[in-house]
């Protein structure tokens, strides 16, 4: 008798999950390549690197905005026009609030506990409302402004020292520049230092900085990096990517600078030694109470966290900006237009601030247009189908993996006129309706803070940031394209959308003086060791 029952119950799961199968297969999924059994285009990952240009070559020659691609068991879906990217992230927002578990995200987040990357869920929901109140709210970035000024002062300080010794100037490393700047800026405002070790009299990183940020990048390029062990993971011993070996380095890497603060800290506050008001976000992390009393957050969030927001501040600013002065140094009437409009606003009597951001339009056009024309990752972070649904008429399945491309929106040329020419001037049109630029691209035309439940959760910080760099760069100095070279190379690398070539150029002073002098004033020891 129970084996008459147990052999009805099994066949009518079959006859369900038959039927499940059909009513899927039935339904049209995007346009994409014809999968192999069971593992499906996985072997195309290994054949067709990277990866990215693989699948917008497919949509290119398949003549779509939205295509499938299957991998292992993951339908991975990548789309490329705004009308689209505004159905999955405003139509369907909540349907799409999740994202996928992979490998690198597993390590990078601490087992899913930061905001980014964590799944739809409670821990996401939690510490989405700290983040969001006390983080990153208007009153905590506020106190942390004179932070933010330090280092953009610090920023003039550094490259003045670079060529302040011949009347010609000196060519400059601009990826080093932008990207320790990203780094500084978060380090002050995280755990209120500069440096990790003794850092540079002249004010630039030191071995501890350029390791700490080259940690970081290294992590980025892994999240979400079509590694094959996150479409079939019976595959992971094996590390056929190499990319476990990556993330294992980029975090023990971050762990050995970041750990020793984080813990010092807490036994500060747990102790009573550290004084209870908060002097930086560790500070905000460490004090959150619940309604009991009791820490808010565990050890292990807290250094999540801090990882997330670290990897969050870095990238935007530096990218962006290392472009944005490629493009200007080879069309310099972009360039004298943007100083012009920095002479106007600020003056050369005192240095650009934050409250000169909303002012700055044309600084601003400049950044959106490479927001546009040179995101700094091909996709958007995923975005993982809670449920099936219908995107352009399309049958998107539960667990799909939606990828919003950064390139195929902001270089789509039915969106965009001359879409690969770097013109800034297509994005005041924009003024007509409003007051100023602003940075965030609501319809989804490309690619800068993206929206939703799982957009940015600070605009406004990553505009004071990004602007704050570029209109420092071009209120402090005088650039050109440096001697022996008639144009700056603007070949992307072959792997990834960096420049090729890490951008030089030549600077040389063309404030007051005694503006650089002020900034030589402001040296006070901002290493782990002077500040505890």
């Amino acid at each position: 008798m129970h084996i008459l029952v147990y052999a009805n119950i099994f066949i009518f799961s079959l006859c369900l999950l038959y039927y499940s199968y059909k009513r899927k297969k039935n339904k049209q999924l995007p346009p994409g390549p014809v999968p192999w059994p069971i593992i499906g285009n996985v072997p195309e990952l290994f054949l067709n690197r990277p990866t990215y240009k693989w699948i917008l070559g497919l949509m290119r020659d398949m003549k779509t905005d939205i295509a499938c691609i299957k991998l292992g068991n993951v339908h991975v879906v990548p789309v490329a026009s705004p009308v689209i990217a505004r159905e999955v992230l405003k139509q369907w927002d909540s349907v799409f609030a999740s994202r996928p578990l992979t490998m690198a995200t597993e390590y990078s987040s601490f087992g899913y506990l930061a905001i980014a990357t964590a799944p739809w869920g409670d821990q996401w929901k939690k510490m989405r409302r700290v983040v969001a109140s006390k983080i990153l709210s208007n009153d905590t970035l506020g106190w942390l402004g004179e932070k933010r000024a330090d280092e953009a002062n610090n920023l003039i300080r550094y490259i003045y020292n670079q060529c302040k010794s011949s009347e010609d100037g000196a060519d400059v490393d601009v990826r080093q520049v932008v990207r320790q700047y990203s780094g500084n800026v978060i380090r002050r405002m995280m755990f209120n230092i500069r440096y990790f070790g003794k850092g540079s009299e002249d004010g630039g990183p030191g071995v501890e900085e350029v390791e700490h940020v080259e940690a970081l990048f290294s992590g980025i390029y892994l999240f979400y990096a079509f590694c094959v062990s996150d479409y079939v993971p019976c595959l992971r011993p094996f590390d056929l990517n190499g990319h476990e070996k990556i993330i294992k380095k980029v975090m023990k890497t971050l762990n050995k600078y970041h750990d020793p603060v984080i813990e010092k800290r807490m036994e500060e506050w747990s102790s009573g030694t550290k004084i209870t008001k908060p002097e930086d976000l560790l500070d905000v992390f460490i004090s959150l109470k619940d309604s009991n009393g009791s820490s808010l957050l565990t050890l292990q969030e807290i250094k999540a966290e801090v990882a997330d927001l670290m990897y969050a501040t870095v990238d935007n600013p530096s990218n962006a900006v290392e472009w944005v002065m490629a493009e200007m140094l080879n069309q310099p009437e972009i360039l004298d237009k943007a100083v012009e409009e920095v002479d106007r606003i600020v003056g050369k009597d005192r240095l650009v601030q934050e409250s000169d951001v909303p002012s700055l339009n044309y600084v601003k056009a400049c950044i959106r247009e490479a927001f546009r024309l040179h995101p700094n990752v091909p996709f958007n972070l995923p975005h993982l189908a809670r449920r099936d649904t219908t995107v352009a008429g399309y049958f998107i399945p539960k667990d799909s993996h939606v990828l919003l491309s950064r390139i195929g929106l902001g270089r789509n040329p039915q969106v965009w006129d001359d879409p690969l020419v770097f013109k800034p001037e297509r994005h005041l049109i924009d003024m007509v309706s409003t007051s100023q630029v602003e940075l965030v691209e609501t319809e989804l035309r490309f690619i800068s803070f993206s929206t939703g439940r799982r957009g940015c959760m600070a605009p406004t910080l990553g505009t004071a940031i990004i602007v704050m760099l570029l209109a420092r760069l071009l209120q402090g100095f005088t650039w050109t394209i440096p001697g022996g070279v008639s144009k700056i190379d603007l070949s992307e690398s072959e792997r990834d959308l960096l420049l090729a070539r890490a951008l030089k150029a030549h600077v040389k002073p063309r404030l007051a003086p005694h503006l650089y002098a002020a900034m030589r004033g402001q040296t006070k020891d901002l290493s782990v060791e002077g500040t505890n």
